[in-house]
């Protein structure tokens, strides 16, 4: 249980300190493609037609290419 908790911490703190140096757009784009993924893999479970796996990797593209539009559409 303990080493379970020191992975888990550990790569909390890579993922935090990771994003920090980051661009506006690298960051809108990221979380897009988190957003997508979290709602890709949910909505796979849920609906029982694609695997959870295809769902969140399908969320992820189409979440990143929305953070990439929206951020070319806020620089104009």
């Amino acid at each position: 249980m303990k080493i379970k908790t020191l992975i888990v911490a550990f790569l909390l703190a890579v993922f935090l300190f990771g994003c920090s140096g980051m661009s506006t757009r690298e960051q809108r784009v990221l979380s897009g493609g988190a957003i997508g993924a979290g709602s890709g893999a949910v909505i796979g479970a849920v609906t029982g037609g694609l695997s959870v796996g295809a769902g969140a990797a399908i969320g992820a593209a189409a979440g990143a290419l929305g953070g990439l539009i929206y951020d070319e559409s806020t620089r104009h």
